[in-house]
């Protein structure tokens, strides 16, 4: 390789992690301002505090579990179990998506960015 393409790398390389390290701390929020909203079939099932701990049974299909400040699907009875496979989630705008049963598992709330300016 030559040395602009080191350079080249480099650039994207750093690129790449300042953008990452932006999303991790932007969408951090306050956990305790942070809810788990449930939705079945794109109509809310229920919101629920992300600082309680509780066990949710979604219909017949789901169960939920908030513990910890976290939210992660226990139980369901889709075929593929990738939503029980799906790591938790506690951030602002994570999800856990259970396709078959149409269930949607996201947290909503906690700090937002602050916008400097809007365009209309």
């Amino acid at each position: 390789m030559k040395k602009s393409d080191w350079f080249l790398a480099g650039g994207i390389l750093i690129i790449a992690v300042a953008l990452l390290g932006y999303q991790f701390l932007a969408n951090g929020g306050d956990p305790s301002e942070s809810v788990v909203v449930v939705t079945v079939d794109g109509e809310e099932y229920g919101s629920y505090p992300l600082t309680e701990d509780c066990s949710v049974d979604i219909g017949e299909t789901n169960r939920l579990v908030i513990s910890g400040g976290t939210a992660v699907m226990e139980w369901a009875d889709c075929p593929d179990q990738i939503c029980v496979h799906h790591s938790s989630v506690s951030r602002n705008g994570e999800s856990i998506i259970c396709l078959p049963n149409e269930v949607v598992v996201s947290i909503q709330g906690g700090a937002e960015p602050e916008l400097d300016g809007m365009v209309q």
